[in-house]
């Protein structure tokens, strides 16, 4: 009798998501495959890095997510001065009691946007990575748990813009994709110049979801099966980058947990229980365009041409 009630329910949350897609897609116009790789991160409990030019709408991106989720949000502005402390929180003596009371920072949210993060010194991106990594963070010898759901959006700008400090390989790792916005084609930019402001439009959205049941998807996911042929795709296709003189590093074992996690949640996604060579193949160019480099240069500035390198060479077993 409970098989049946666990797959309606199921089918009621895929359904939901379907449903915050498309409201989704009616601010961020023409971006739906960045909308449902952004899901599938968030389902695979990874957390999502936005490099692209300002004002193609990273931060409006982030805004959707968190307000149609239903997750408590905040926005954290990065800036040369910056502390860890302004992320983490602090410390402050209380004369009455005669103690230190903590006081939480921005840090202590389901959601949070970390904005343009590459232009706060390595000191203040550092304060990220406890958090990214276990869900927690240690401050003043003492660790605190973070809130579940746990997600990170943060928006980078371009490496070749005044005033950036680029994250360093250790941090770049800790961010399961890496996704480009991209200009708008033409449909959606002429709409966007006749529609709305998307500011007002944001104001309107409606909650359709609960983190409970972002929760619920966060723990069916790694049900979701992947067969051995699956897992000799993977490994063949991890195999190759450490070998082939195209690449001056090869993927780690944590790079093909996140391909295979997100394989996992984009098949979730599509409604599907079992893992396709073609979920592997759409989730690959986000998930390995920050963690490869190509030796021809051509090539490091599209995250597609570094995915197909390895795509074209890797026959699917």
């Amino acid at each position: 009798m409970n098989l049946p009630e666990q797959n309606i329910s199921q089918h009621s949350i895929t359904s939901g998501l379907s449903s915050i897609i498309d409201t989704a897609n009616q601010i961020i116009l023409g971006k739906e495959t960045v909308i449902r790789l952004s899901l599938a991160c968030m389902i695979a409990r990874g957390h999502l890095l936005i490099e692209d030019t300002p004002g193609v709408g990273k931060t409006t991106l982030a805004h959707v997510l968190a307000k149609i989720l239903g997750l408590s949000y905040q926005r954290i502005q990065f800036t040369s001065d910056m502390l860890p402390a302004d992320i983490l929180g602090v410390s402050v003596f209380d004369r009455q009691s005669g103690k230190f009371a903590f006081h939480p920072g921005p840090i202590f949210s389901q959601f949070i946007l970390a904005d343009e993060v590459n232009r706060a010194t390595p000191r203040a991106q550092s304060a990220l990575l406890e958090a990214m990594e276990e869900n927690q963070i240690t401050l003043e010898g003492e660790t605190r748990n973070l809130p579940e759901p746990f997600f990170v959006i943060a928006t980078q700008n371009p490496s070749n813009q005044i005033g950036t400090f680029p994250l360093p390989e250790s941090q770049l790792d800790r961010f399961m994709m890496r996704l480009h916005l991209g200009y708008p084609d033409n449909a959606a930019e002429r709409e966007l110049l006749k529609g709305r402001d998307r500011r007002e439009m944001l104001v309107e959205l409606t909650t359709e979801f609960t983190p409970e049941k972002l929760l619920e998807l966060q723990k069916q996911a790694p049900t979701v099966i992947v067969s051995d042929a699956i897992l000799d795709y993977l490994q063949d296709l991890l195999e190759f980058s450490r070998v082939s003189p195209d690449f001056n590093n090869g993927l780690s074992p944590r790079a093909g947990l996140a391909i295979m996690r997100c394989s996992q949640a984009w098949s979730l996604l599509h409604g599907r229980d079992h893992v396709l060579p073609e979920d592997i193949q759409a989730v690959l160019p986000s998930v390995v365009s920050h963690r490869l480099i190509p030796t021809n240069e051509k090539f490091s500035h599209s995250p597609e041409m570094v995915s197909n390198l390895l795509i074209k060479q890797v026959p699917i077993p």
